[in-house]
């Protein structure tokens, strides 16, 4: 009980001072052109906005989709001897430059401050290859995450996604706030998942709580980008009969509440590509 007592007067300490950064930097946040305030007034109304690289026209496009085609080919060699459950295949390429140039585009930047409200943590970016399963797992379990009290993604797809894909889907804040009797029964099942060293709950869980026609699905074509708070928005990654593949870059304040849970974006949680070799084993194949 004197731990509980100790952590919560910790919290309201700590959520004190970040209430304190917010004020004084927001005679800094960076200005914005009316084309990225419309990104920023969708993500502070709904949590999230989803657009195209087209409509983004970022110098540094050219430069992702070419290293993502070099690395892909190598990607989709996961384990099929539980096909209900087959684990993504992840590469952290945070340190190649033609990804790390697109995550760090001053724009990109300039907007995801004036969502975070304080100076950004760029913490890296994962390419991600989804195979098809038949059960939920993982991040396909319902869930938000908790790296800050604000977590910018920004998803996008390098293949076509449908339905049968496994888009991303979410439920809308709205009916997650804390003033919804919704709030509550979810984050109750949450800690009883917890409980269970579950990540999150099943959809069979959520709806009973919020009826699957209140979910929003974001399916699109390869190309699509979809800006989106996972710490704010109850979301996963749907069931999937078909192969998806997507990269995810990841923003924080600086620094973030928890950021032992962003060392996997830039450690080695997941293995690191040279891609020069890549390019290399590639056109030896050829």
């Amino acid at each position: 009980m004197l731990n509980r007592i100790k952590n919560k007067i910790l919290d309201l300490k700590s959520d004190a001072v970040y209430r304190t950064a917010l004020l004084r930097h927001a005679h800094n946040l960076p200005f914005l052109e009316e084309r990225d305030r419309i990104i920023l007034d969708a993500l502070k109304q709904e949590g999230i906005y989803v657009t195209t690289l087209q409509e983004l026209d970022l110098a540094a496009t050219s430069g992702l989709l070419h290293a993502s085609s070099e690395l892909l080919p190598s990607m989709g060699r996961a384990d099929d001897s539980k096909p209900d459950q087959r684990w993504p295949e992840i590469y952290t390429v945070t340190d190649l430059p033609n990804f790390s140039n697109w995550g760090k585009e001053k724009r990109l930047l300039n907007i995801i401050e004036n969502y975070i409200g304080l100076p950004v943590s760029y913490h890296g970016v994962h390419l991600r290859k989804d195979f098809p399963n038949e059960k939920q797992f993982g991040t396909s379990l319902w869930h938000r995450d908790s790296e800050d009290r604000k977590i910018l993604k920004i998803i996008i797809y390098l293949s076509d996604v449908k339905e049968e894909h496994g888009p991303f889907e979410y439920v809308p804040m709205s009916l997650t706030s804390a003033s919804q009797l919704s709030y509550y029964r979810i984050q109750y099942k949450l800690w009883r998942a917890r409980k269970s060293y579950c990540l999150g709950i099943s959809n069979e869980v959520l709806d009973q709580i919020i009826p699957r026609s209140d979910w929003k699905s974001c399916p699109g074509p390869a190309g699509t980008v979809i800006f989106v708070d996972t710490g704010v928005l109850f979301h996963h990654g749907t069931l999937r009969t078909q192969e998806r593949s997507a990269q995810f870059f990841v923003y924080t304040a600086k620094p973030p509440k928890r950021p032992e849970l962003c060392t996997q974006y830039w450690d080695n949680t997941f293995p690191k590509p040279d891609l020069h070799q890549e390019s290399e084993s590639i056109q030896s194949s050829i």
